[in-house]
Order: C-alpha cells, then sequence, then structure tokens
C-alpha cells in the first residue's frame, strides 16, 4: 500500500505526531482496503493516517522475526492476538520509537495513506462472544421499569457479573446495516403472541473487549486477564429488541431479541493505551468471592466517556467510569468454571449508565420504558428506533501528559424489516 500524496493527501512529518484523539498515545489498529484490492491489510492509526504495518516492518528493522510475522502481510488483528502479551508489547514500543524518530519520517510517509481513503474492513475474527451486564445503575433503572413492584437488583447480581453468551457471527463492523429484526412478541393480557417487525427497537450503549492469548483450561485470574489477555478496546452496540426480549427472556434469557446485530468501531484501542484512563471502580457493598475479589489488585475501572447520537442529535453522554464490574473481573468470571478462551474472544461491557437521567445509554431508559418519547429536530415523537434512524457512538478517555484516547464512532443504520 502506498499513500497518494496529492494536494489533498499530502501530510508532512509534523503530522507524524498525530492530532488529537490519534496521536503516539493511542495508536489503535484497524483492518482496511484500499483502491480496488479485494484483500484487507492490518495498520495502525497515526493522527488522519493508516500505516501498513507490514509494509513498515519490512522497512524498518528492529523487531524480532516473531513480531514481523505477526503482521507482515496480514489481513487483520488475527495473528497479532494469538502472539500474545510479550508480541503486543515489544510492537507497540517500537511503533512509538519509530514514529517519533525523525530519521524514520520519510518511510513512514512512504507506506501510509489518508483515512478517509481506506474502507475499513472487521478488524479481527471473532471467536466467542459474551455481552455483561456491568452497570449498576442500567441494570437498577431496568428493575424499576420491568418490575416495578420488586427490587430493581435480582439477588446475585453484586455477587458476580451477569452475562448471556451471544452470536458471534453477527457482530459487524461499524457502518454496517442493521435490518430490524422479526420474532415473537408480546400482545395484549390474555391474547396469544404475534410474529413481526419489533416495535420497540433499542441500542445499547457499550464498551467492548477483544481477547488475545489463549487459556485452554481457563481459570484465568485478574492479574492474568489485565497482563496477558485483554488486548484492545472499541465501542460497542448491543442492539435490543425489547418486545421479543421480554417475551423469550424466562426462563433462559435474550436470544433473538439479541443476535440479529451487533456493531463495533472499526479502530481496536490498545489496552496498553488506557493506562492513563485506569481508576478506581465504585465501591462494593457486598463481599466478592475470591476470584472476583479485586480489593488489592491495580484499579482497573476506566474513564471513558461516551457520547450517543440519533441521527445528529446527541441523547445522552455515558461514563463508563460509573461501571461496578471491571474487564478482568468480567474475564475472570467468563473461565472460572474452566470454560478456554481462544484469541479473537470478544465480551461486552453491557449497557452504560450513569446516575443522571442524562446520562443512560438505552432508549427504554431515556424514555421510562416508552412513556415519555423523545423528541426529534423534526418534532416528531419516538420512544424507540424508527426506520431510517442512524444510531452513532463517540468516544474519548484521558491519555498520559493531557493527551486524549479517541475511540472514533460507532454507526449503524436501521433498515425496514426484511
Amino acid at each position: 500500500m502506498k499513500g497518494d500524496y496529492s494536494m489533498t493527501n499530502k501530510f508532512t512529518a509534523a503530522d507524524l505526531l498525530g492530532k488529537p484523539g490519534y496521536g503516539v498515545e493511542n495508536l489503535p489498529y484497524g483492518s482496511v482496503y484500499v483502491g480496488e484490492t479485494t484483500i484487507p491489510r492490518l495498520v495502525v492509526r497515526l493522527g488522519d493516517h493508516a500505516i501498513n504495518l507490514g509494509s513498515l516492518t519490512s522497512t524498518i528493522g528492529g523487531l524480532s522475526s516473531k513480531a514481523k510475522d505477526a503482521v507482515m502481510d496480514q489481513p487483520n488483528l488475527d495473528a497479532l492476538l494469538a502472539a500474545g502479551r510479550p508480541v503486543w508489547s515489544e510492537l507497540r514500543n517500537w511503533l512509538k520509537r519509530t514514529f517519533t524518530n525523525p530519521i524514520h519520517t520519510e518511510a513512514v510517509m512512504d507506506v501510509a495513506i489518508n483515512v478517509n481513503d481506506v474502507y475499513m474492513a472487521m478488524p479481527f475474527t471473532v471467536g466467542d462472544y459474551v455481552d455483561f451486564y456491568a452497570s449498576e445503575n442500567h441494570a437498577s433503572n431496568l428493575g424499576r421499569i420491568l418490575r416495578p413492584n420488586e427490587e430493581p437488583l435480582k439477588p446475585n447480581w453484586k455477587h458476580m457479573p451477569v452475562s448471556y453468551h451471544g452470536r458471534a457471527s453477527t457482530v459487524f463492523i461499524s457502518g454496517t446495516s442493521v435490518y430490524r429484526p422479526k420474532g415473537i412478541r408480546p400482545e395484549a393480557k390474555d391474547t396469544n403472541p404475534s410474529f413481526g417487525p419489533s416495535r420497540r427497537l433499542d441500542i445499547e450503549a457499550e464498551i467492548g473487549f477483544l481477547v488475545g492469548g489463549s487459556a485452554p483450561q481457563g481459570e484465568v485470574s485478574l492479574a492474568q486477564a489485565a497482563e496477558n489477555h485483554l488486548f484492545g478496546v472499541v465501542l460497542f452496540n448491543d442492539w435490543s429488541a425489547r418486545d421479543i426480549q421480554a417475551f423469550e427472556f424466562a426462563p433462559l434469557g435474550p436470544n433473538l431479541s439479541k443476535s440479529f446485530a451487533s456493531t463495533i468501531s472499526a479502530w481496536v484501542v490498545p489496552w496498553d493505551a488506557l493506562d492513563a484512563a485506569r481508576i478506581t471502580p465504585p465501591s462494593r457493598d457486598k463481599a466478592l468471592v475470591s476470584y472476583l475479589d479485586d480489593s488489592n489488585a491495580d484499579p482497573y475501572g476506566l474513564d471513558i466517556s461516551v457520547e450517543v447520537y440519533i441521527d445528529d442529535q446527541h441523547i445522552s453522554t455515558v461514563p463508563y467510569s460509573t461501571m461496578y464490574w471491571t474487564a478482568p473481573q468480567m474475564l475472570a468470571h467468563m473461565t472460572a468454571n474452566g470454560a478456554a478462551i481462544r484469541p479473537g474472544d470478544f465480551f461486552g461491557s453491557g449497557t452504560i449508565s450513569g446516575p443522571e437521567p442524562s446520562q443512560c445509554g438505552s432508549l427504554i431508559e431515556l424514555t421510562l420504558g416508552g412513556e415519555e418519547p423523545l423528541i426529534a429536530r423534526n418534532g416528531e415523537k419516538y420512544s424507540f428506533l424508527q426506520d431510517g434512524q442512524q444510531v452513532t457512538l463517540r468516544g474519548i478517555a484521558p491519555g498520559p501528559g493531557g493527551s486524549t484516547i479517541s475511540f472514533g464512532k460507532c454507526v449503524g443504520t436501521i433498515y425496514p424489516a426484511t
């Protein structure tokens, strides 16, 4: 891949330090098609440019053969995920040195292209996919809406990160069309359910975590999760059909209400890029079992802010800092029974919601179960997603030295049911 350095695409040596959000503090990975190519290539983003990793590593020395093999002529992150933490760290440190050393400026410019001139591909092959329910605010809000005569939280909620096992084949890249799902919907009391398009299609603004390395016998500790297996982070929209979910939920939980589509952002922010965003999670008021007890562990809450837009209208900003369960706890829980993990496994945090009404990450919360509709800029009221509406998530986190880590955007447009 070579850049086309016309006046519209040209950049200077100063640009190698990146623009806010995509500097050397971040260096997110992606997979791109360029021009008429039919095979995508693994890239790293610096500023507004995608840098071909295979071409860069063949031009500039200093990487081990194992690290070179993980990125040379690779279409996506799969080989790098399998290579393990030592290779991830080696590559990241090498990239930082390369991009900040003026002697390499020309070589980097030679294999870079403006991100507006590439087509994004799925950055990794999804192995297994699990979605969690890690926000106390969200779980409590839903409990009050759906079970008004009960305690908002179920008894197990503060003892383990609750989750369901989703469908890996329908985790899609940002920009992929989302077709309104069909399923069995509840109707009025004492009448039979009906089959048809969802009438209560919702969003779930989440953070997604990409797993690398492997643990064939499972039982990954909190420390192992963070040090050996958490590779990167994306924005994540776990689309939900609330009416279908309401009918199928008992006794085994979500299935068709979730499995039709989930959307991730295109750039995978490295776990190591979020060191400055690490914070202490909310205090726990229930004793935790040993494999989830992080009272003496490093703090792995994350100060990530996610903005939610429907069409061009901002509807909420959700704070990941309020999440009760951390990513290492979620991964440790996934493997506590001996379940294996493998490169490309992926899990979502569950809907992010803060304590304020304007900090809810789903429409069912923002509209109080549909009772208080939102008003679009054209004056129309809606409680759940309408055909043609576009949902966009944008996320940022603090980086070192006052810098910003950008997650880009996660976009999906709703099309009528097939």
